[in-house]
């Protein structure tokens, strides 16, 4: 095991420590004692690798290794260090130890570059707290506004601001970045699925990734005793909530193609067992590859909902995100494969069903991804796996091409 290789599987075996359910998967959420604590190691090694460290107003984190270029954007690479409830060691993480190792390649090599090297950490790509997710990019490019972040709370009723003051950080930084001081943004991740390790290929260049709306569906009814309430009486709003959640799957599998949709987050009120509750929310999940297909079920979605909007029953609907299917810059992906070549190391061309950070810059700046083999394909678990030597290897290429973006000398 090379040096860049070791160094790579030390940082992530260190951050999945930093988790709330030890033995039971990553559990790492936004402005959490975890997130502090893997945030502290994060600026620590960023510093290790003679980066200037700083924070900005939502909790991103960058690591910034000056050009000699006055006043020249930055060519940025990067991840998010948030995670799923009970999810793996790689996902997200895995891209901020490879713009970790990237640096620490600069200095290795005592490279000088012209255009400024910028690591990036962020938050909230997951929405596992505050919902939507991407959160940290889309604050950063100015989609997500600041009144909207600071009305943001979580499922106690926590706000951004109050959470992010709990572990010491300042809400009143500035958030949204000048698209002028990006040149570009390069992101490493695991595949989350199973085609490059089915076809024994290490390196995935992404050239789309899906589009994607996600909501969140409030159905109220009446509450009231579960024995004393005759059936007809009743307004249910978890019976409801379960009619529509039923029919979800079949308007995905009538629009084809790729479509997909989910829910998967649900709340009931006041749950107890001996009461007829008397509010559900729940989320639904809808992606495809092209934004008609998007926005057909999207359709027939909210009118599946509206028409249970009877017979005592309310329902609402918030639309939590929504992001067209982005392709990616096609310089930088002609770029990954150059270098993917002279190093002699073998891809293939691939689109992610996932959305990504991403896909949030490639509005602002261009944008270029790579993939890794997912062990089995699975990812959101505890089993998620990928191989160091897998990582190393697209590390390889993120570090020749931003070598190529910075000119560094």
């Amino acid at each position: 095991m090379n040096k860049s290789q070791q160094r790579i599987e030390d940082h992530i075996l260190a951050l999945c420590k930093f988790t709330a359910s030890p033995g039971r998967g990553v559990t790492r959420l936004t402005y959490s004692a975890e997130d502090l604590q893997a945030r502290n190691y994060i600026k620590e090694i960023m510093k290790d690798y003679g980066l200037e460290v700083r924070e900005d107003g939502l909790g991103n984190i960058f690591g910034k290794l000056e050009g000699s270029m006055a006043d020249a954007p930055s060519v940025i690479v990067g991840s998010h260090f948030d995670s799923v409830p009970n999810g793996g060691a790689y996902d997200g993480t895995a891209g901020v130890v490879a713009g970790l190792e990237v640096a620490a390649l600069f200095q290795e090599n005592n490279l000088k570059p012209k255009y400024p090297l910028e690591v990036i950490a962020m938050i909230e790509e997951e929405g596992s707290r505050f919902g939507g997710g991407l959160m940290g990019s889309r604050g950063i490019i100015g989609t997500l506004c600041e009144k909207d972040f600071m009305n943001l709370k979580d499922n106690d009723g926590i706000s951004t601001v109050e959470a992010m003051s709990q572990i010491g950080l300042d809400s009143s930084l500035d958030k949204q970045r000048d698209p002028k001081t990006m040149k570009a943004f390069l992101e490493l991740h695991i595949e989350q699925g199973p085609i490059l390790e089915e076809a024994n290929i290490p390196i995935g260049v992404v050239e789309a990734i899906v589009g994607l709306t996600q909501l969140e569906v409030t159905i109220k009814g009446q509450a009231g005793h579960a024995g004393t309430t005759p059936m007809n009486r009743r307004s249910d709003s978890l019976v409801t909530a379960a009619k529509i959640i039923a029919q979800l799957p079949e308007l995905a599998l009538e629009e084809g193609v790729d479509t997909v949709i989910t829910t998967g987050r649900l709340h009931v009120y006041p749950n107890g067992a001996n009461v007829i509750p008397k509010k559900t929310v729940f989320t639904i999940d809808i992606r495809s590859g092209k934004e008609e297909h998007v926005q057909n079920v999207l359709e027939k979605v909210q009118e599946l909902i509206q028409s249970y909007h009877v017979d005592g029953i309310q329902t609402s609907i918030k639309k939590q995100l929504y992001i067209q299917p982005k392709a990616l810059s096609k310089n930088i992906r002609s770029l990954f494969k150059q270098k993917s070549e002279e190093l002699g190391i073998s891809y293939c061309s691939i689109n992610s069903g996932a959305g990504h950070d991403a896909m949030v810059f490639s509005d602002v700046t261009d944008v270029g991804m790579i993939f890794v083999p997912s062990k089995s394909g699975l990812s959101h678990c505890p089993e998620e796996w990928s191989d160091s030597r897998h990582l190393a290897e697209g590390v390889q290429i993120l570090y020749e091409a931003a070598k190529s973006l910075t000119e560094a000398e």
